[in-house]
């Protein structure tokens, strides 16, 4: 499958945010937006014109879909059912991107990025309700309880992963037992408590495709 090979970095700098993709190095001295380095290509003293409407719209979709490590089919096909679900499209997004199996791992500490998360799915190291799924995008729903297979307890990524519980904690709609690698997908979480996605207008991503 296409997926991006080059420098997250640069990505966070396009997108003049932290977008979470480098574990640790994202809240070092290393990180480029502590740094407050440029967008890439640009000269630093260049002028900045005022982006258009389409513009916003696009920049806002790029952050939430290279967050979530999506390529746009996937992205757009995710966005379609969402306006299916009935509600508010915007919310519906951030439910189903969230729910995402390899998502999950991420916020459940067994991996420091949704890259690691998405390999350790691929790699079947991950069950869902005692079963070996090795499907990024599988979609979990309330209830089922994600663990680290018993052969893969051991492997070093993931114990390194798990000493952030400890300092960050978990998310309110997913409980945590750290001895055992394993956790239980509560619920579907509420828009405020993504609190990482606080600065994001989703709003701007349902406007965008709905031309």
């Amino acid at each position: 499958m296409a997926r991006y090979t080059g420098p997250v970095c640069r990505l966070c700098r396009t997108e003049q945010k932290k977008l979470f993709l480098k574990g640790e190095r994202c809240n070092s001295d290393k990180c480029p937006i502590n740094k407050k380095r440029g967008a890439p290509g640009k000269d630093p003293k260049a002028r900045v014109g005022k982006k258009s409407e389409y513009g916003l719209q696009l920049r806002e979709k790029q952050k939430i879909k290279r967050m979530y490590g999506m390529l746009e089919k996937q992205f757009h096909l995710t966005f379609e059912h969402a306006q299916r679900m009935g509600g508010v499209t915007g919310e519906n997004l951030i439910k189903l991107l969230e729910s995402r199996l390899d998502n999950v791992v991420y916020r459940m500490h067994f991996a420091s990025t949704r890259s690691q998360a998405r390999q350790l799915v691929s790699h079947r190291h991950i069950l869902v309700n005692g079963k070996s799924v090795n499907i990024p995008s599988y979609a979990v729903k309330p209830g089922d309880v994600i663990e680290v297979k018993e052969g893969s307890k051991k492997m070093t990524s993931i114990l390194d992963s798990l000493g952030e519980v400890s300092k960050s904690g978990a998310m309110p709609w997913i409980s945590i037992d750290v001895d055992a690698q394993k956790g239980t997908f509560s619920a579907y979480p509420r828009r405020e408590e993504v609190l990482d996605l606080a600065d994001i207008k989703e709003q701007l991503v349902v406007e965008l495709y709905s031309k």
